[in-house]
């Protein structure tokens, strides 16, 4: 099967692919023998060497804990986790006192549920998402519903993948208390009209939780242009390190929410019986926060601050587009989509071949890739599938990688069909 080469009009032009690749170590590796060619980067984004320097340069010369500390590391620790505080509020287009730091974006959302959610939730209440929601958009929203005697109900979605907005427009009401969708289809890459979705839910008085985790990394974000009242992202997809996520919340809804976990550095003033809080953020902070992970965060932001976002959608767009081509022209492939906007991703079916085998073959080639209902399992009974392939990208995909997947999955029928 014939996949554009290197040499295709526009790709170079729009990316400058090798200086891309070169600031990421892990691209260098061989596996099995091959080329690395890693198209999983919805899982997790690799990381840029000066990510992995700055962690290494806080455990190595800093290592101290933030806030309270007079001494020189702890004083320096705490200044930088301030500044990247800061240059987090501004890749989101919020105020550093909009910013919260947490585990990632499962936990963001059950921060969420169980504070804003717990208060504006009664028995008979609504709560939607779409079909095409990541079960950390969900299951939060399950435990609080049966607490709080609250409905579930889903957006559907069209044979395409995108959202349907009339139904929404209709089925929406006064009972909806909370939307909450993805940003971005970590499955079907579709790109969800969120401006749209959080007028809707605004104009009966429901707030709108965004699930940020595949957006951040594909699309400019701007929290007040996109008109969502929380917005949330996981570092680690955003060529950061694990263990990290981003919270934005609207100022207002801060300030009114309780805090979720109790402990040191979320209180103003503690006796015996009771205790009094901080403000916002650092009422949703408690103990000791993941320092070198925000070093690391600091560092990626600085990184990728210098890239063109017009370029890189263009780039990614054009290399989900050779590959959805290049894939549908193979005989028993099913390629799932498109949406009307999408990005990053890719899922699609092998006949006769179950998708762990697809992976195996293609791991075989050194083609990294994910298999499975990729914690999406409504969007699979959505699809008529348990399970399927996802072919993620990233800023350091290449047509190489693609043509890499296409051989991998002509393979895996040789190998594994019937």
């Amino acid at each position: 099967m014939d996949v554009v080469g290197p040499g295709a009009p526009g790709v170079a032009e729009v990316w400058p692919i090798d200086l891309v690749r070169s600031a990421f170590p892990m691209l260098a590796r061989m596996v099995r023998g091959n080329r690395l060619a890693y198209l999983d980067s919805a899982a997790t984004g690799l990381k840029p060497q000066v990510v992995l320097d700055a962690v290494s340069e806080y455990y190595r010369h800093v290592s101290a804990n933030v806030a309270r500390g007079v001494h020189t590391p702890s004083q320096e620790a705490t200044e930088r986790f301030e500044e990247v505080r800061a240059a987090a509020a501004a890749f989101l287009g919020a105020d550093a006192g909009e910013i919260v730091f947490t585990a990632g974006t499962t936990a963001s959302i059950n921060l969420i549920a169980q504070t804003i959610g717990r208060q504006r939730l009664a028995a008979g209440d609504e709560i939607l998402v779409s079909e095409l929601e990541h079960h950390s958009n969900l299951v939060p929203w399950q435990l609080v519903a049966e607490s709080t005697h609250a409905v579930i109900r889903a957006i559907p979605v069209d044979d395409h993948g995108d959202l349907d907005l009339e139904w929404l427009i209709r089925h929406r009401s006064k009972r909806t208390r909370i939307i909450a969708v993805c940003h971005v289809s970590n499955v079907l890459g579709t790109i969800n009209p969120i401006r749209r979705v959080a007028d809707l839910a605004h104009e009966v008085g429901a707030i709108c939780v965004v699930d940020g985790a595949q957006g951040a990394p594909h699309l400019p974000v701007d929290v007040e242009a996109l008109g969502c009242d929380f917005y949330a992202l996981s570092v680690h997809k955003l060529f950061g390190p694990t263990g990290l996520g981003v919270l934005y919340g609207r100022r207002a809804l801060l300030e009114a929410m309780p805090p979720w976990q109790g402990g040191g550095g979320m209180i103003a003033r503690v006796s015996i019986a009771r205790s009094t809080y901080a403000p916002p953020p650092a009422r949703f902070e408690a103990g000791t926060p993941p320092i070198a992970e925000v070093y690391g965060l600091g560092a990626a932001l600085e990184h990728i601050g210098g890239w063109d976002w017009s370029g890189l959608a263009q780039h990614e767009h054009q290399l989900v587009v050779q590959a959805r081509s290049a894939l549908t022209s193979v005989p028993g492939v099913t390629v799932f989509g498109p949406p009307k906007e999408h990005a990053g991703a890719l899922t699609f079916v092998v006949d006769g071949v179950h998708p762990h085998d697809v992976g195996t073959a293609l791991d075989a080639g050194g083609v990294c890739v994910r298999a499975g209902h990729h914690c999406a399992q409504p969007l699979m009974a959505r699809l008529g599938v348990t399970a399927t392939v996802r072919a993620s990208f990233a800023p350091y995909s290449t047509v190489d990688d693609v043509a890499a997947l296409v051989a991998g999955v002509e393979r895996a029928r040789q190998v594994f069909g019937q």
